[in-house]
């Protein structure tokens, strides 16, 4: 509706007064909008601010393994898969999570998707401590609560997200349901069980190191340690001061406890794979390694400089721009363009390409201020520093 002020103007009366000026509102009901792009434009910034405000639905969900505290953010749309992620030791979705799905080019696809976010056995904020004895659930006995989520909110399939031990938590819920999982994305993913001499590595750490600091070696890289960065300062005060501590130590030893996955090239992951690790990451290696495993065919994996432990923390920007390639190759978001910050700037991305395993050819990708390529075709490995 638009209101409209008319002034009207009267010349001096038949008794020669002073000239009159009366005001009327007439209201004008629209049938469309007079401005469709400046509405389109509200609506739009409405909708981000929405999504940016949005704390989320919070769900305790009953398992066959016990409670699972889960947040959803959206309206639960079940015609695509959902965003499922699955943080790390040390952290819960929040602290995981936040930065990442905030960052404000990635509202273009968190306006698309429904969000889930699992939080481990007692590992959500102010949680309550576990009794002493409490037999906390294996890496494979949190595997197999995630489908009591999905049927929960009645979806079909999910785009995996997970970080460290939520990397191999939802691996091996993906192993396990291959036809629920679209895609994954596995950061600092280590597949591999402890061997013998990480085992007495992590038995002299217990001895020489309190607990928080085990937790930050394995979150964060021996250089932010070192620096002592604000990132691992404001981590080492949350973890230390958390209310449910014990239960970050007892998931803390059940992933010390993982099996190893045995995944190679003839028993891998069905869906698309993209791999993500900071090029000095406690788990540079490990996902290294497990890139070597995996089908060439369907993965891609980013090396990402200056991103330390946590890339998602600490290169929002980069990992929402990999993401948006990664959702388009599996074929959602196809008219989306590049967003705004790789328009704004030049990236270079030294690509090797590898068909059957055996790398054929190297080259150079520039990403330039027209943007707008297309993601690597699926059928090549991509390695990607960045």
């Amino acid at each position: 509706m638009v209101c409209l002020r008319i002034e009207s103007r009267h010349g001096p009366d038949v008794t020669g007064g002073a000239m009159t000026t009366e005001m009327q509102e007439i209201a004008i009901t629209e049938d469309k909008p007079l401005l469709t792009g400046q509405a389109d434009t509200a609506k739009e910034a409405e909708l981000a601010a929405r999504i940016l405000l949005d704390q989320g639905q919070e769900h305790s969900i009953e398992t066959p393994h016990g409670v699972l505290h889960v947040t959803l953010h959206g309206t639960g749309n079940t015609r695509r898969p959902a965003i499922l992620t699955f943080h790390d030791v040390g952290l819960d979705n929040k602290s995981c999570f936040s930065p990442l799905f905030k960052f404000e080019e990635m509202q273009e696809i968190v306006k698309n998707f429904t969000l889930v976010h699992i939080d481990a056995p007692g590992q959500e904020d102010a949680a309550a401590a576990y009794p002493t004895g409490y037999q906390y659930p294996s890496m494979e006995t949190i595997a197999e609560m995630i489908p009591a989520v999905l049927q929960f909110f009645n979806f079909r399939t999910v785009i995996g997200v997970g970080v460290g031990a939520g990397a191999y938590i939802l691996s091996k819920f993906t192993l396990a349901n291959q036809d629920s999982v679209e895609g994954l994305v596995l950061i600092n993913i280590d597949t591999n069980a402890r061997g013998w001499m990480d085992w007495a590595a992590q038995k002299l750490s217990s001895v020489t190191s309190s607990l928080t600091e085990q937790i930050l070696s394995h979150l964060f890289s021996q250089e932010e340690m070192s620096s002592n960065t604000d990132l691992v300062q404001s981590h080492r005060e949350r973890i230390s001061k958390a209310s449910n501590l014990t239960n970050i130590e007892l998931f803390w030893k059940s992933y010390n406890s993982r099996r190893d996955l045995n995944i190679d090239r003839n028993c891998t992951f069905k869906c698309p794979v993209m791999l993500v690790v900071g090029d000095q990451a406690p788990y540079e290696e490990a996902a290294v390694e497990c890139n070597s495993k995996l089908d060439p065919t369907t993965t891609s994996f980013l090396k990402m400089a200056d991103a330390g432990g946590l890339p998602q923390l600490t290169q929002p920007a980069k990992l929402t721009e990999a993401f948006k390639y990664f959702i388009q190759g599996m074929g959602y978001m196809a008219s989306s363009c590049m967003t705004r910050l790789s328009r704004s700037r030049t990236t270079s991305l030294s690509s090797s390409y590898s068909m059957d395993g055996s790398r054929s050819r190297s080259r150079t990708l520039s990403q330039g201020s027209q943007g707008g390529q297309m993601p690597p075709s699926p059928s090549q490995t991509m390695e990607v520093s960045c």
